[in-house]
């Protein structure tokens, strides 16, 4: 790859966060997509089971300044396509001058090794996304070959406003979250998100690294429908503490909403969103917020904007094939 000349590349490693999460932030402040991070937060996502950081990671420096980063996620395993996720981003005082093409063809290239070192006999994918209210970034993709492929929206409900009265089934309880349950927590929500656009099964390591174990996780605001052991519905909260240093909000992100298969049309997903907007009114958080895929085939939308939520930003995710 040949990287203009004042420019030099490496990949990330733990060193880094500080100088990644000054470019973290002079993205959202040009991008307005919502997310802040610590350099704690930035060492977690560097520690995810899987990641190669040497191989897959990749910084772009100016002297001591980061100005670029991009990583490029393999799956561990497959259901129908191999999508090779990537991410990155410019600084926004050195965008316009070819580094987010030359960054973007690094990541294809990176995908095509992965999608051939790990998954060849399945139809390939690299997969990228942005915020609509990133323009550049859009006409970037597109420029590359990349199409739309799926829509997100971002919501957000104030926690000030009434929740609506959502009892769940006789003979079911509900319970915040225990470690106790980890792994059947872990079972339906496999079970849950299977039938979900895009869906490959992480490892456990990988699950736990993404939910119960990160350092986001809010046990206290995360719940669980029980039928027995059985874990039928949950919903996990989570809390960015940069998030609300950046913002002066304190909002709880609601992460993952699923109900087992033998349990949906009981009002399970209602009645444990209402508890979590309760409990987390009366800790202290000023609002909730989540991501819905709008397509979702659960009509999760509908039941978002039916409790109060409504769209804040949308998403898109766009797609390229592998072809070699």
């Amino acid at each position: 790859m040949n990287w203009p000349e004042g420019i030099h590349t490496r990949p990330i490693d733990k060193g880094d966060v500080e100088a990644w999460a000054v470019l973290m932030a002079a993205k959202e402040q040009a991008d307005h997509d919502g997310e802040n991070y610590s350099a704690e937060d930035l060492i977690e996502e560097l520690e995810h089971p899987g990641l190669d950081l040497v191989h897959d990671s990749i910084g772009l420096w100016a002297g001591d300044r980061m100005i670029g980063y991009g990583i490029a996620h393999v799956a561990t395993s497959v259901v129908d396509i191999d999508r090779v996720r990537t991410e990155g981003t410019i600084d926004p005082a050195w965008r316009r001058r070819g580094l987010g093409a030359l960054l973007m063809q690094w990541l294809i290239r990176r995908a095509g090794e992965l999608h051939a070192a790990n998954h060849p006999e399945t139809r390939g994918l690299v997969g990228a996304g942005t915020g609509s209210n990133n323009v550049g970034a859009a006409t970037l993709l597109e420029k590359l070959g990349f199409k739309a492929e799926r829509y997100f929206f971002d919501m957000r409900r104030p926690l000030d406003q009434p929740v609506p009265n959502s009892p769940i089934s006789d003979g079911l309880r509900m319970t915040s979250y225990d470690p106790a349950y980890e792994e059947a927590l872990r079972l339906a929500h496999f079970e849950a998100f299977s039938d979900h656009w895009g869906w490959t099964p992480p490892t456990p390591e990988q699950w736990r690294a993404g939910s119960v174990g990160s350092r986001a996780f809010r046990a206290q605001q995360s719940f669980l429908v029980l039928d027995g052991e059985t874990v039928a519905a949950y919903v996990n909260g989570y809390e960015w503490e940069a998030d609300t240093e950046a913002t002066g909000v304190r909002e709880l992100y609601i992460g993952q909403v699923g109900t087992r298969r033998a349990y949906r049309g009981r009002g399970l997903a209602r009645a444990t969103i209402a508890k979590v907007l309760t409990e987390a009114a009366t800790a202290g958080y000023d609002r909730a917020g989540l991501g819905v895929d709008a397509e979702n085939p659960t009509g999760a939308l509908g039941l978002y904007e039916n409790l109060g939520f409504t769209t804040h930003n949308k998403f898109t995710s766009y797609a390229l094939p592998i072809t070699s």
